[in-house]
């Protein structure tokens, strides 16, 4: 029998709180950041995905976002979770890399079927069209500002509730409700096309 796998993804067995991952960090473990942020890295992918439109924007963004945090990791207080906080890191790298670069390729976003009557979306079987839709869609976020279109990520595409995206991006539930609207409202025109029911939700 071969001897175990050493190289096996950080965390896989590691029963410590985010908190005490990030405690650990900040008094000198080596490892515990890596496992903290491997027990994570899916959806903050996702987020960082979203809302840059493209891998390698995305990419670049998450990895300024990890040096922060890691550098920053002092500084987390508790007053939110060490998850809220990493999500608001990741998003905050992503706005500015977006006020940074005026021109930026365009990419297919993800699709959570789930909230496809919300974004005025139909799910479809067949790939072509979800290309299609997908690429509709991604056109029309680019006509949002970049607080819309982080609001709209977060509350639309990856089911944060307000509240939580209010903390992720370190502003008011109102703010985000605010955001989420003004959003939609010019959302709703570009992908009427697209919508399962033409009745307002």
């Amino acid at each position: 029998m071969s001897a175990p796998d050493t190289h096996q993804a950080p965390g896989m067995d590691d029963v410590r709180s985010d908190e005490a991952l990030l405690a650990a960090h900040v008094d000198g473990d080596a490892e515990a950041f890596a496992v903290l942020v491997a027990r994570h890295r899916d959806r903050l992918w996702a987020v960082a995905l979203r809302t840059m439109r493209n891998r390698e924007d995305a990419a670049d963004a998450l990895q300024d976002a990890y040096i922060s945090a890691f550098r920053r990791a002092g500084s987390f207080r508790g007053g939110a979770q060490v998850t809220t906080w990493l999500h608001r890191i990741v998003v905050n790298a992503c706005l500015d890399r977006i006020r940074r670069n005026k021109v930026r390729r365009a990419e297919p976003l993800p699709e959570n079927p789930d909230r496809a009557p919300e974004m005025g979306v139909v799910s479809h079987t067949d790939h072509v069209e979800i290309e299609e839709q997908r690429s509709e869609v991604l056109a029309a976020l680019r006509q949002l500002n970049s607080d819309q279109r982080a609001a709209i990520v977060l509350v639309d595409m990856e089911d944060y509730s307000v509240q939580e995206a209010a903390e992720i991006l370190g502003c008011a539930p109102g703010t985000v409700k605010s955001r989420c609207h003004r959003g939609r409202t010019k959302l709703a025109p570009l992908l009427k096309h697209l919508r399962m029911d033409p009745s307002p939700t």
